[in-house]
């Protein structure tokens, strides 16, 4: 779901022709801002379940998270945006670190909290 409700957002911001409705700047930053708040949403969510062991928890949430979120982009954006791996990284991938970064910083701040 954290891919699919930016996904589905950005078709708003694109015409039938596929061209750009926006800055660029700032489709990406509505984008970004929208997949952490879906995701911050979800971690929410998924740490309300958890009972012990937060950090690992976290982690492990975080790096599948991350696989998820690349595989799809390889399989379904490349395709659509026509760019290589190398600038799909450069350009979007790499800001995925995110997702690992505060899922973990979550687990940390519950273990902390919870011991």
């Amino acid at each position: 779901m954290n891919w699919l409700i930016p996904f589905v957002i950005a078709f708003f911001f694109y015409s039938k022709d596929k061209e750009l409705l926006v800055d660029i700047f700032l489709f990406k930053s509505i984008m970004i801002v929208t997949g952490a708040v879906v995701g911050v949403l979800f971690l929410i969510y998924y740490f309300k379940a958890i009972q012990d062991k937060y950090l690992i928890e976290g982690l492990i949430a975080g790096l599948s998270w991350l696989a998820i979120l690349i595989l799809l982009d390889l399989l379904i954006l490349l395709p659509l945006a026509g760019i290589g791996i190398k600038t799909y990284f450069i350009q979007t991938g790499l800001r995925y670190l995110i997702v690992p970064i505060t899922s973990t910083g979550m687990g940390v701040i519950l273990d902390r909290k919870c011991s």
